[in-house]
């Protein structure tokens, strides 16, 4: 298990003084990142071998959104490697051990040179060593089902500040976008995104959003309706 602690900086709340959901996926991305390079297997060690890790799915639920201030611990731990995937849990602790976040995520390796998914060798694995037990929370399915019907809303073109190391839209932004389009006083408490297909700098995304009882499901497309990301926002 890999961890570090921290402290919600004013920088990372949203209006109530809690940290928004684009702050706790950034901690949870930034731990596992955290992870790799001090094992010396990260961005460098992955550039220089035309491989990179992307994340097809995430899911997280929120028990309790730390506040301005607070003193958190997040940690991080995969669980299993088959074949081309990985599988990684994430926790954010309070400092007596209580778990206000709980996540479960789904990666693949990918060949950057030949643009292709292929199976990660010994050497970019073992370094994590052996895989640790899983998380204990409800485990949602990798694949969010969309309804027919949906309300389609104004387009957003891809912007610089959207962009991450791999020149695609980075996967937080994703939600921050579909956060966007919820109502100011939704307090989300589970997320869940399936990603499809990286955007990049120009193109542009059209969400289509559909409210159900409790949640929301919005799918974030290309102007011919083939989807970036799936995000569901449970209230």
């Amino acid at each position: 298990m890999y961890r570090f602690d921290s402290r919600v900086r004013y920088s990372e709340t949203d209006e109530q003084g809690r940290l928004s959901l684009t702050g706790i996926l950034n901690y949870l991305q930034d731990c596992s990142t955290f992870q790799s390079e001090d094992l010396g297997i990260g961005i460098e060690y992955l550039n220089a071998h035309n491989r990179a890790w992307w994340v097809t799915s995430w899911q997280i639920v929120i028990d309790r959104a730390p506040v301005l201030g607070e003193r958190i611990v997040i940690s991080t731990w995969p669980y299993d490697f088959k074949g081309i995937y990985g599988y990684r849990n994430f926790a954010i602790q309070d400092l007596e051990g209580r778990y206000l976040v709980k996540a479960n995520s789904i990666w693949f390796f990918y060949d950057t040179k030949n643009q292709r998914p292929v199976r990660a060798a010994r050497e970019d694995v073992e370094g994590y060593g052996k895989p640790e037990e899983r998380l204990d929370m409800k485990y949602a399915p990798r694949r969010i089902s969309l309804p027919e019907e949906y309300e389609e809303q104004k387009a957003i073109v891809v912007a610089r500040h959207h962009l991450d190391t791999n020149h695609h839209v980075n996967n937080a932004r994703y939600v921050e976008i579909a956060r966007e389009l919820l109502p100011e006083d939704t307090a989300v408490r589970e997320i869940r995104v399936e990603y499809k297909k990286a955007a990049v700098l120009g193109d542009c995304i059209v969400p289509r959003v559909t409210k159900t009882e409790d949640k929301y499901l919005i799918a974030l497309c290309d102007r011919l309706g083939s989807a970036f990301a799936v995000i569901m926002l449970q209230e």
